[in-house]
């Protein structure tokens, strides 16, 4: 075990010395390095050779306004500096980093820019692919062991990934799903243990290839307000009158409701921001977990120009507080999954809500019945 980590030391401070090297002949640019792994590409970026970057090139696939469809590959681009058949990649402006399309304009000598359909499988598209078949076959490994189980006469406890996942489940089940959803909680079970796999699992993905090349899948909008969408699809779509009766006419003073439904208005608004606060918690925590780590791995680029003894010491506290802070965001992957279903079984349970019945007095025994 200590071989390990002193192998692991010698190669973080190996890697850190090249880049610090690289970083003397090329001024890093901390903000656009950040921006660059936390957004989304249509190329999958490895590494720099030198002054070329080594990338996989992904599928595009546009519908231009005049042209109609196209599919290629993203090295038509050449990493965003060419044009290919009208289109090209903005490298400002209000589309930077999307393809574009030049359109004629009425009137005009000079093209326009316009946005095709596009239906290109992006680095952060083609991770979620991949993620969700692996997490699929995963799944369906797990099933066929337990199908196997049942085919046996006799017991067989699981060991190994399988009763790390079957503890992972129950806790999950038990200590989330049951007490906030109540008696119909078998029924959500399967949507809420699916989402919570998918942002663990892609948050852990998410981490471990911070450099180079990583996608930042839970960490973009477009997926949390997916997610987001599901829950308050199922919330809503499944609620109960008593559930609608609460949110129209609560049970509060008669003056909160009429004439002016201050009550009604605010619980009307509060099911619009419970999905929001959904997609935006996930989303931000995932977001600043990456920016963070990178902006504490660019202190070693940062401090070269400083001097070797200021470098090296700053080397040193770069690469302690990196491997802390990955330490942490494996903690926040689990947490941030934990919350999201969580409250997902919250919101859920709290629209389950069935009327409320008085309990009759009982009834004063007589001489008679006696």
């Amino acid at each position: 075990m200590k071989c390990k980590i002193v192998i692991f030391s010698v190669f973080l401070f190996f890697s850190f010395g090249v880049f610090s090297i690289y970083a003397e002949e090329k001024e890093l640019n901390v903000s656009e390095l950040i921006l660059d792994h936390v957004g989304d590409a249509y190329d999958w970026h490895i590494t720099n050779w030198g002054s070329e970057p080594v990338s996989i090139p992904l599928p595009v696939i546009i519908k231009g306004r005049e042209s109609g469809w196209h599919l290629f590959l993203s090295s038509r681009f050449h990493h965003g500096h060419s044009e290919y058949k009208g289109f090209y990649i903005a490298q400002d402006g209000p589309y930077k980093g999307k393809i574009v399309e030049k359109i004629a304009v009425a009137g005009e000598e000079e093209p326009g820019e316009a946005r095709p359909w596009d239906f290109s499988l992006t680095k952060n598209a083609t991770s979620l692919l991949l993620s969700s078949i692996i997490l699929i076959i995963l799944t369906l490994f797990c099933a066929k062991w337990y199908r196997k189980r049942q085919a046996k006469p006799e017991d067989i406890s699981p060991k190994g990934f399988i009763a790390f996942v079957e503890m992972v489940i129950m806790s999950i089940v038990d200590g989330v799903i049951k007490p906030c959803i109540g008696k119909n909680y078998k029924r959500y079970t399967p949507y809420l243990l699916t989402v919570f796999f998918f942002i663990i699992f892609n948050n852990l993905l998410g981490l471990i290839p911070l450099f180079p090349g990583g996608a930042n899948v839970t960490g973009n909008i477009a997926i949390t307000c997916v997610l987001a969408l599901f829950t308050f699809a199922i919330v809503n779509l499944f609620g109960t009158k008593e559930y609608w009766k609460e949110i129209f006419w609560p049970d509060v003073p008669a003056w909160l409701k009429i004439p002016i439904p201050i009550m009604p208005a605010v619980e009307f608004l509060g099911i619009f921001t419970k999905p929001f606060a959904l997609m935006i918690r996930l989303f931000a925590s995932i977001l600043s977990g990456h920016a963070l780590i990178l902006g504490l791995t660019c202190m070693v680029f940062l401090t070269v120009r400083l001097g070797a003894f200021m470098n090296a010491g700053m080397t040193v506290f770069s690469v302690l507080l990196t491997v802390f802070s990955d330490c942490v965001e494996l903690l926040v992957a689990y947490i941030q999954a934990y919350v999201f279903t969580m409250l997902s079984a919250v919101y859920i349970g709290l629209s389950q809500v069935e009327a409320h019945h008085t309990p009759k007095s009982p009834k004063k025994e007589t001489l008679a019945d006696a």
